[in-house]
C-alpha cells in the first residue's frame, strides 16, 4: 500500500507523521506502507505528474492512498488540480483511494470566501467520485456533502504522532497544578484563543491556587506574549517550550494534570487531543458537531464551543476534584487501548481493505454469472 503525500508543511507535518505511525504500525501486521511524494510544490504540475505516471507504473494493482489536505495540493486554497493525480493512478492499473485530513471547506466571506467554498467542495466531491474507497478521520454522519450511498467509504480515526507516555494513574496532590497547552492556532485566532486561556488559568489559579503552564507546539511562540502579559499578577508559572519532537511531547504531557485544548471543537481528527490521550491524560475542550464516538469515550470534559465561562468552570472542577480527574484519565487509557493505538488504526485498515476486497469478489462473481447467462 502506497501512502501519496503531496507538499510538506513546515516546520512540523502530522500528516507525514501520521504516515510515518501508520507504517510503523503495520510491519507488525504484516501490512507494507511506503511513502511517496508528488512534488508538485517544487517542480510544476506538469513535470510532477509526469514523474508519477513513471513511478505509478510500478504499482499496479496496488492500493494508493492520497492523503489530502487543502493546503497540500494547493499554494493558495484551491486545489484543483488534485483529482487529476487519482486519474493518473487509475491509467496506470493502481487503485486509486484518498484518507480525508481535509473533508470541510476554509470558512470564510466575501467573493473570495464564497469562490473558495465552491471550490474545495468540488474538488472533494470529484476526489471522492474518482477513488475506489475514501477513508475519512471523522464519523461519516458529520459529513454533509456525502452521497447517501457508502460502500467505498470508511471511518478511521487519527493516532498520536507521538509515543505513548501511559503509566500508573497520578496517586498524588501536588500542590502547583500543571496545565498542558499543546499549540494555538496561528493567524487571527491566537487572541480568542489566548483569551480563553487566560481566563481558564486566572479563575482556576483563584480557586485551586498556583498552577504552572506548560505551553508548547505550533502558534506557542505569537500567543506566549500575550498570555505573560494577560497573567502577570496572576499564580500561573508559564513554562514555554516552542517546538518539541515526539518524545518530547510523551514527555512533556506525562508531567500536567490536564490538558486544555481551545483549537476550536474537539474531534477524532485533532492530534493534539489524540496526543493528550495516548498519554492517559483528562481533557478539557470545546465539543461541535464533530465531538462523536470513539472521542466521546476518552476522559474529555466538554463544553459548548465558544462558551468562555463554562470552559473555565470544567477547569476549575477537573483541577480540585483528583477522584474525578482520575477517572476521566482511566477513560482516556481504555479509549487509547482500543480506539486511538496505532495497532488498532492498522487493525481499521486492514478489516477494510479485506472488506473491499470480499466485496469485489462478489461483484466480479455476479459480472460472471451475467455473461454465463446464469
Amino acid at each position: 500500500m502506497i501512502l501519496l503525500l503531496g507538499r510538506r508543511d513546515e516546520p512540523t507535518d502530522g500528516v507525514l507523521d501520521y504516515c510515518q505511525c501508520l507504517r510503523e504500525a503495520g510491519l507488525a501486521r504484516g501490512l507494507s506502507f511506503e511513502l511517496a511524494q508528488v512534488r508538485w510544490a517544487e517542480e510544476g504540475w506538469r513535470r510532477a505528474l509526469a514523474e508519477l505516471r513513471e513511478t505509478a507504473s510500478g504499482w499496479r494493482d496496488s492500493w494508493v492512498f492520497l492523503q489530502f489536505t487543502t493546503l497540500a495540493w494547493s499554494r493558495r486554497g484551491f486545489p484543483v488540480r488534485a483529482p487529476r493525480v487519482l486519474d493518473v493512478l487509475r491509467q496506470c492499473g493502481a487503485r486509486p483511494g484518498v484518507v480525508f485530513h481535509d473533508f470541510a471547506p476554509f470558512p470564510g466571506t466575501g467573493l473570495v470566501g464564497g469562490a473558495r467554498e465552491y471550490c474545495h467542495l468540488r474538488v472533494f466531491r470529484q476526489l471522492y467520485a474518482r477513488s475506489e474507497m475514501a477513508i475519512f478521520t471523522v464519523l461519516l454522519d458529520t459529513i454533509s456533502w456525502l452521497p447517501q450511498h457508502r460502500e467505498k467509504m470508511a471511518f478511521i480515526p487519527v493516532g498520536a504522532n507521538c509515543p505513548e507516555a501511559i503509566s500508573v494513574a497520578r496517586e498524588d496532590s501536588p500542590k502547583v497544578k500543571s496545565v498542558a497547552v499543546f499549540g494555538v492556532t496561528e493567524g487571527r485566532r491566537v487572541l480568542s484563543e489566548s483569551a480563553d486561556i487566560v481566563a481558564a488559568l486566572r479563575n482556576a489559579s483563584q480557586s485551586v491556587g498556583p498552577i504552572r503552564l506548560l505551553l508548547f507546539g505550533r502558534g506557542t511562540q505569537d500567543a506566549e506574549p500575550i498570555l505573560r502579559s494577560e497573567l502577570a499578577g496572576a499564580q500561573v508559572e508559564i513554562e514555554s517550550l516552542g517546538l518539541l519532537s515526539p518524545e518530547q511531547v510523551s514527555q512533556t504531557l506525562a508531567r500536567a494534570d490536564v490538558l486544555l485544548s481551545v483549537r476550536g471543537q474537539i474531534s477524532t481528527r485533532r492530534g493534539h487531543a489524540i496526543a493528550a490521550i495516548a498519554c492517559g491524560m483528562p481533557v478539557v475542550c470545546y465539543s461541535g458537531p464533530e465531538t462523536a464516538w470513539p472521542i466521546t469515550e476518552a476522559g474529555i470534559l466538554p463544553v459548548p464551543l465558544g462558551d468562555r465561562q463554562a470552559l473555565v468552570g470544567a477547569l476549575q472542577r477537573l483541577l480540585s476534584d483528583d477522584s474525578f480527574r482520575a477517572n476521566l484519565a482511566e477513560r482516556s487509557r481504555q479509549a487509547q487501548k482500543e480506539y486511538f493505538s496505532w495497532t488498532a488504526i492498522v487493525e481499521r485498515f486492514a478489516a477494510e481493505l479485506h472488506l473491499m476486497k470480499d466485496e469485489q469478489v462478489v461483484r466480479k462473481a455476479v459480472e460472471n454469472d451475467a455473461i454465463a447467462g446464469i
